[in-house]
């Protein structure tokens, strides 16, 4: 059956009338599914019974359903586990800004990037995510709040550029004025460092923001914590970003998890420092979330301020992300890590 929430308008009046019926109405049933996020076509009223008979027939509406839902007590973040029809598990989480709902969502289950300071990889890859069981974490969450999500960051369990068709398809339905019109300067992708998807994404010069998980500042210790290192060296990935920043005069956020006794010495925030020095760029420091099968404790606060002290008085634009959700396990892959060897 054809994923139906996974096509843009143009598809869906393309599918339309291969069915016989008028182009018109992909514009009504477009504005069933990404507007009014419906998940049954007899939700469509103003659609003939013959026409929804039709299309349930023909084609299938992809949705998720949740199977846990935990709400922070300290900030109101609130991380979701979802079941595919697949029946494979996927996380999402809801963070609640001044600014409005931001969502973050699963381009994969699992993911086999393998970075060690990340529980989303310890069991591999699943499955890679189609654009409308992306687009459904976001529907889901907005159906269950009832409140508009303004701002999607594909941070979730995966990673995006390598379920890049996917993610780009994603990101024009989410984009589009007859869906959700969230704007493409509200959409955060986050990438391991895939450099050729890099660059393919550039050439798009979308207006996106694109952060680089980088969480060290050489070959020597970034190789340690994030095999795709070995693949693609340092120089290398920082190519690929000067070139995005040239394509799209976007700025690239730099993500950077403290690590205790491996990243986060002054040491490595002055070589940090200087090998971003002169790029269009921002970092973003992370305390980085215990992961006790991989004996990581995240630096102390003071540490912290001293590494991002070093690397503002060199003229690099830092932040020291606020931690969201730390009393439901709000990181990638906790939850869903926790409830797989449940469910086992």
């Amino acid at each position: 059956m054809v994923d139906i929430l996974s096509m843009e308008l143009d598809e869906l009046q393309l599918f339309m009338k291969d069915i016989g019926e008028s182009a018109f109405r992909a514009k009504q049933v477009y504005d069933w599914l990404h507007r009014k996020l419906v998940t049954d076509f007899d939700e469509m009223t103003n659609l003939s019974k013959a026409l929804r008979e039709k299309l349930k027939e023909m084609s299938k509406i992809q949705s998720v359903e949740i199977v846990d839902k935990l709400v922070s007590k300290a900030d109101g973040t609130t991380k979701y586990l979802f079941v595919l029809d697949n029946d494979s598990i996927i996380e999402s989480v809801l963070m609640r800004y001044s600014f409005g709902n931001a969502v973050c969502v699963s381009t994969q289950a699992g993911c086999r990037m393998g970075c060690t300071f990340c529980a989303s990889t310890i069991n591999g890859v699943e499955c890679s995510l189609t654009a409308g069981e992306i687009l459904s974490q976001v529907y889901a969450i907005q159906r269950d709040t009832g409140e508009r999500v303004s701002n999607v960051v594909l941070m979730g369990s995966g990673e995006p550029l390598d379920n890049y068709d996917n993610v780009i398809r994603f990101i024009r339905i989410l984009n589009s004025k007859e869906g959700l019109d969230i704007g493409q300067r509200h959409i955060t992708l986050s990438t391991c460092g895939l450099t050729e998807k890099m660059k393919e994404l550039a050439l798009l010069k979308l207006q996106i923001t694109l952060a680089v998980s980088l969480h060290a500042p050489n070959d020597e210790i970034r190789n340690t914590i994030m095999p795709i290192s070995r693949k693609y060296d340092f120089e290398t990935l920082l190519d690929a970003c000067r070139f995005y920043t040239e394509k799209t005069n976007r700025r690239i956020t730099f993500e950077y998890s403290l690590i205790k006794g491996v990243n986060d010495s002054l040491s490595c925030a002055e070589e940090l420092a200087a090998r971003l020095k002169g790029m269009l760029c921002h970092v973003n420091l992370i305390p980085v979330n215990d992961v006790k099968e991989r004996n990581y404790v995240k630096s102390g606060v003071k540490t912290i301020e001293q590494f991002a002290s070093v690397l503002s008085s060199r003229g690099i634009e830092t932040t020291i992300r606020r931690e969201l959700g730390s009393d439901i396990n709000a990181a990638c892959g906790q939850l869903r890590k926790g409830y797989m060897e449940g469910r086992r």
